[in-house]
C-alpha cells in the first residue's frame, strides 16, 4: 500500500491497482495536483467543510471518478455529482478492496457557528493485507475498530482529538503506524512538541509526513 500525504487531511491511497483520494480539499491547494487527483478511481469525503471538499476542482474531474460522500456534504455542493453513503455501509471494490463506513463526531465550538456538522464519516479502506483508518475530524469516543495505519487528526481545538487522545486512540485501534494529518490550518496550528511527546509517552509508532510525501506499506 502506498500513502501520498497532501495538505490537510488530503490522502492519496494505492493499492491493488485502485487509486483511493480522501478529502480532496482546498486548503494549500496547488494547480500541480490536479492531473494527479483526475487519475483516481474513486474520491472519499468525509464531511462538507471546504478543508476536505475542493468543490471547484472535484467538479472539473473526469466523471468517470465516484465521489463518495454523504447525504449532507450531497445538500452542500449541487455543483457535484455525490454517490451519497452512510455510517455502516460497506463499499466493495475490485481485487478484494473493501470500503467500511464508519462513526465519527465533529467537534464544536463557537467558531463553528453556522457552519456545524451534522453528518460526518469515517472510512477504513482494508486490502487484504493491511487496514488503513481515516478518522476524519473527530473527537475521541468508543469504538472496536481495528487498524494497522491510523491517519488521524491531532490539533484539539475542540474541533478533533489533540496529540493526548489520538495517542489514547491509536493504541485502542492497534495501528502499527499512525500519521497524524489536519495540520495545515494556521488557525488551528499543531504543537509539534506536545504530538512528540504524547506520541512517544504512550509508545505509538509515527510518522510525520510532509504535504506531497509519499511511503510505501508493506
Amino acid at each position: 500500500m502506498k500513502i501520498t500525504k497532501y495538505p490537510q487531511s488530503c490522502l492519496l491511497i494505492e493499492t491493488k491497482g485502485k487509486k483511493i483520494l480522501i478529502d480532496s480539499g482546498a486548503l494549500k491547494y496547488k494547480e500541480e495536483y490536479f492531473n494527479v487527483w483526475n487519475s483516481v478511481d474513486i474520491i472519499l469525503i468525509t464531511h462538507k467543510h471546504p478543508d476536505h471538499c475542493n468543490s471547484s476542482v472535484l467538479e472539473k474531474l473526469d466523471k468517470n471518478i465516484i465521489i463518495y460522500s454523504t447525504k449532507e456534504v450531497q445538500n452542500a455542493y449541487k455543483n457535484l455529482q455525490i454517490k451519497v453513503i452512510k455510517e455502516n455501509d460497506i463499499l466493495n471494490l475490485e481485487n478484494n478492496i473493501s470500503i467500511e463506513v464508519v462513526h465519527a463526531i465533529h467537534g464544536y465550538q463557537p467558531l463553528l457557528k453556522g457552519n456545524e456538522i451534522n453528518e460526518n464519516v469515517g472510512y477504513i479502506i482494508d486490502d487484504g493485507e493491511n487496514r488503513l483508518y481515516a478518522t476524519s475530524d473527530t473527537i475521541c469516543f468508543k469504538n472496536e475498530y481495528k487498524a494497522d495505519i491510523l491517519a488521524i487528526p491531532v490539533t484539539g481545538h475542540g474541533l478533533t482529538m489533540s496529540a493526548f487522545e489520538a495517542a489514547l486512540y491509536a493504541k485502542e485501534v492497534g495501528a502499527t503506524l499512525t500519521i497524524p494529518v489536519h495540520m495545515d490550518n494556521p488557525k488551528f496550528p499543531p504543537d509539534f512538541d506536545y504530538i512528540k511527546e504524547m506520541f512517544e509517552k504512550y509508545e505509538v509508532e509515527y510518522e510525520l509526513l510532509e504535504n506531497d510525501e509519499t511511503i510505501e506499506v508493506e
